[in-house]
């Protein structure tokens, strides 16, 4: 399957210069959305993953039915708030300011092998900052999985020593 046959890209949005890839319309399609899953699980699923951590949002939508696929425990990184336990925090930079990123403390115990999965790796701040997470609970990164890296902004190198899966490069 061609999938970037299913990705819309947007010129000028969110801002004049920025083409930006549209997941939305290969979610809306049942079939698009199962084959990427199931793409990103036969890359992936030789590395031996006790659990997927996603960040918000669109993490979630990659990382859930991924971890599904694979059979094992999905680990939400959400905004700060937005968790009812106790957490821990990060922040990072934008590129109009900086946010933050939270999580369990009890989400990942020392060990486990953990595989980070987005939609898409661009210079890979919000990907560092979920590895710094995982790193403070002990958690093994073993992978980050993506259904699109944009090439051009060299966010690979920002993510050295850890094995990247895409499915598709811009």
């Amino acid at each position: 399957m061609q999938f970037k046959d299913y990705i819309r890209v947007i010129e000028n949005y969110p801002q004049p210069g920025i083409r930006f890839k549209d997941i939305t319309t290969l979610l809306k399609d049942g079939a698009a959305y199962r084959a990427a899953i199931d793409a990103l699980k036969a890359k992936v699923e030789h590395i031996g993953v006790d659990l997927i951590a996603g960040p918000e949002a669109r993490g979630f939508v990659i990382g859930a039915p991924l971890a599904l696929a694979l059979g094992v425990g999905f680990v939400p990184i959400r905004k700060p708030g937005k968790l009812p336990g106790e957490t821990i925090e990060a922040s990072y930079n934008l590129e109009y300011g900086s946010d933050r990123l939270a999580i369990h403390k009890d989400a990942i115990a020392p060990g486990q092998r953990v595989l980070i999965a987005d939609d898409l790796l661009a210079t890979g701040g919000t990907i560092s900052t979920t590895i710094n997470l995982i790193n403070q609970l002990q958690g093994e990164i073993v992978g980050a999985a993506f259904l699109i890296e944009l090439g051009y902004l060299s966010g690979r190198e920002k993510l050295e020593n850890i094995d990247i899966y895409s499915l598709m490069t811009y």
